[in-house]
């Protein structure tokens, strides 16, 4: 399996329990769940991207130095 596999399971959980202390619903109107329901989906899985992709260029690069 893959590094980055693992990484993205290791890493998605922790970025989906750090969001939820986030309101993101007191942005929102009223009545609009499912737009704050996708805005929360693709944060979470933009910063897991980010994350991980940062976490593995940080060990990947570390290795050569």
């Amino acid at each position: 399996m893959e590094i980055k596999v693992i990484l993205y399971i290791l890493i998605t959980p922790v970025i989906i329990w750090a969001a939820d202390s986030i309101d993101i619903n007191k942005i929102f109107k009223k009545n609009r769940i499912y737009q704050a329901t996708f805005l929360y989906v693709v944060f979470v899985l933009s910063l897991a991207y980010l994350t991980v992709n940062f976490l593995y260029d940080f060990f990947t690069y570390a290795r050569f130095i």
